[in-house]
């Protein structure tokens, strides 16, 4: 690699061209990175997509007294554990995976202890149980703009309704699951198991 010093100085300062050669030099080693987190290919060039995105919109964060690849790298890590949590959680929600499942318990990263794991599922249930609970008006507009990430206008247009209507549905989707989380939770603690549901 070539010296990154004065290149990594003018990229922090905005220098398109000099971001675009950081990139050149750093996108073999980093997809390599990626492609072993996100496990498919395509899923990895999204991933690395989504990093130098990233990294170009905050390019003024980025201290050229550091190394490139080093900071590029833990934005590439973070987007790869956004990803895999956001994945796990339509997973759970969809019912495509069994809850006591390694997989499922090993959700928030992989590397919290088994404890933690444990407790990271139960919630993961929670969600999912409360989440089926919720009326589909309020349901739908939550899972587009919460877990699937799209913006409040897609959202509205995917709907058919207004942005403000998204907007309230959100807020009153999130408050109904609050409050069924907590109604689960004070079951729990006054040892009531919570209804089964078919």
């Amino acid at each position: 690699m070539d010296d990154p010093g004065p290149l990594s100085a003018r990229a922090a300062g905005g220098d398109r061209a000099a971001f675009s050669e950081l990139m050149r030099q750093t996108k073999t080693a980093l997809f390599r990175v990626v492609r072993r987190y996100a496990g498919d290919e395509q899923d990895a060039w999204d991933l690395l997509q989504d990093t130098y995105a990233a990294a170009w919109i905050n390019i003024h964060r980025y201290d050229p007294t550091r190394p490139f690849e080093a900071w590029i790298r833990t934005i590439a890590l973070n987007k790869c554990r956004d990803w895999s949590r956001r994945r796990m959680v339509r997973r759970l929600i969809r019912g495509d995976v069994d809850l006591a499942s390694p997989e499922a318990m090993s959700v928030a990263d992989g590397q919290e202890p088994a404890d933690d794991q444990i407790e990271s599922s139960r919630r993961f249930s929670r969600l999912n149980e409360a989440m089926n609970r919720l009326p589909p008006h309020l349901k739908a507009p939550l899972l587009l703009t919460a877990i699937e990430g799209h913006s409040q206008a897609e959202t509205a247009d995917m709907l058919g309704v207004s942005i403000k209507a998204v907007e309230t549905r959100v807020a009153r989707a999130r408050r109904k699951l609050l409050e069924l989380l907590g109604d689960d939770e004070r079951r729990v603690s006054n040892n009531v198991a919570p209804r089964s549901r078919v």
